[in-house]
């Protein structure tokens, strides 16, 4: 049972165990709007905006509803949406390729006289990330992996040498790295990374800061080691256990520059920092150089990036009626997984980057143009044929990321509702984490009776958490729910412990 339950029942049970017949009666439990307005009512709740709405999914009775039909911030709920678009959009069989192709000749030598392009096709899994999904999200230790492979094919096609660049192309989709309302802040953190057709690891650079000598800067460790950052080192160590100032890490006024600074303590085990790198197609490119290097074969030129600017298009809402195909041949072609298998990581692990990635081919699909206008727009479309009012949601990234977002309670249920009662249900279930056992709940509702019940995509974010999907019982009734707290002042753990306390009820209690 959750804590937050706990010192409710006895309130919760007085009235089943009061009068003449309660001694020889068994206590029922009390029904779920009791529970939540039992959860509600205490001090830790009472200055958090809440928004809830559960309904049966077998008669579409409403169970509980509190301001239902007012717009909250809902962080990484937004993913439902961006998901349940690609899925119904695009099918769960659907699948993204990266080309590797020349821009110039090869001689009998094998010298490439131009460039070698990294053409970005959309796949969000152009990494080592060990797939299907498991439990939590891992990683091969080899990085370039993929990319490696790359380099084979190039082996095996007689080049030995490139005497142009490696050009890292993600014109795929136009270069708007970041949705209106993202925090300045976000946009260094790995997981604020840079929207691209075009993404390599997930565009994460990892910083390992370990303590030195005292009086000395911290050790620093970057990996993958590429040389893509310029990495500043202002730290010191420091005797003792405490610190005054913490590391940080911050962007310099070079355009790969990172600024190191702050104190580590001597008896530190260390820490790693995950940040974005800023140009996602160089860094890819700059990543396949080496992993060329590395296969023994020369590259004359460097690592460069091929953007469509938006400046240059006469229009971002619709690309041409009829858009050719790339004209150049594949030297070599990595397809990626399925959809279906895609957006496991997409909602369980809250993968940012990966949900705007599939924002844009869905709209590269629809409108031939991977804007982020075009992929606003057809996050519309779809949700009024979900049946959505326009002032239900007000959605502007995939990823929760921007403060511009806005959803109802009563938006989220009815997605939900639509994607129970569509073909992709399984494909959708599926990528949501499960309550004390994978994703970003597998640490939530051990021990309670939620655990394996729940299905849901969670979301937090400063004075924001929310918590959205599906709740079975021990009868087998299963409700689909909005939870959205906003603009609460105690810390994150005390909200998410009450929000959780509602979700146990939907597995634990029956409806009336």
């Amino acid at each position: 049972m959750p804590p937050g339950l706990r010192p409710l029942l006895p309130l919760l049970l007085l009235a089943a165990t009061s009068g003449p017949l309660a001694a020889q009666q068994p206590a029922e439990p009390p029904p779920i709007p009791a529970v939540i307005e039992g959860i509600l009512a205490q001090p830790a709740a009472e200055r958090t905006l809440w928004g809830i709405l559960v309904r049966d999914l077998e008669s579409g009775d409403t169970v509980y509803a509190r301001n239902q039909d007012k717009l909250f911030l809902p962080a990484s709920n937004a993913k439902l949406f961006s998901t349940a678009l690609a899925l119904s959009r695009l099918g769960g069989d659907y699948r993204l390729t990266t080309r590797l192709a020349v821009d110039g000749t090869v001689s009998e030598e094998g010298v490439l006289e131009g460039d070698l392009r990294l053409i970005g096709g959309g796949d969000p899994n152009l990494s080592s990330r060990i797939l299907p999904f498991r439990k939590s999200g891992e990683f091969a230790p080899d990085r370039l992996a993929p990319l490696r492979e790359l380099a084979r094919r190039v082996a095996d096609a007689g080049i030995r040498r490139i005497s142009g660049d490696i050009v890292g192309d993600d014109s795929r989709y136009v270069w708007q790295p970041y949705p209106r309302g993202w925090s300045h802040a976000d946009t260094l953190r790995g997981y604020g990374s840079a929207a691209s057709a075009l993404a390599f690891n997930d565009n994460l650079v990892e910083i390992r800061v370990t303590p030195g000598a005292v009086g000395e800067p911290a050790r620093a460790r970057v990996s993958p080691a590429l040389g893509y950052l310029e990495l500043a080192n202002l730290t010191q160590t420091t005797s003792g256990r405490h610190v005054s100032r913490t590391i940080l890490a911050r962007r310099g006024e070079g355009p790969r520059r990172v600024i190191l600074a702050g104190q580590i303590p001597s008896r530190s085990r260390g820490r790693t920092m995950q940040l974005a790198a800023d140009d996602p197609a160089e860094y890819a490119a700059t990543a396949l150089r080496r992993a060329l290097l590395d296969a023994g074969i020369e590259v004359g030129g460097g690592a460069v990036a091929s953007h469509l600017l938006p400046d240059r298009l006469a229009t971002l809402r619709t690309g041409p009626p009829d858009r050719p195909p790339g004209t150049r041949p594949a030297l070599a072609e990595i397809p990626s997984v399925s959809l279906r298998e895609a957006i496991r990581v997409v909602n369980k692990e809250s993968q940012n980057l990966h949900a705007e990635i599939l924002l844009r081919e869905v709209a590269y699909r629809e409108s031939g143009i991977g804007s982020q206008e075009a992929a606003v727009a057809s996050m519309r479309r779809f949700l009024a044929e979900v049946g959505l009012g326009t002032t239900e949601f007000y959605l502007v990234d995939g990823s929760g990321l921007s403060r511009h977002n806005l959803i109802a309670p009563t938006a989220a249920v009815r997605l939900l509702e639509y994607m129970w009662n569509s073909a992709s249900r399984d494909a959708y279930l599926d990528s949501l984490p499960v309550a004390g056992e994978d994703g970003t709940l597998d640490w939530r509702f051990r021990g309670t009776p939620a655990r394996g019940r729940v299905h849901a995509k969670t979301g937090s974010m400063s004075h924001v958490l929310a918590l959205s999907g599906y709740a079975r019982d021990g009868d087998g009734k299963t409700y689909a729910f909005a939870i959205m707290a906003n603009n609460f002042g105690l810390a994150s753990s005390s909200t998410r412990r009450l929000v959780d306390s509602i979700a146990a009820a939907l597995a634990s209690s029956p409806a009336s």
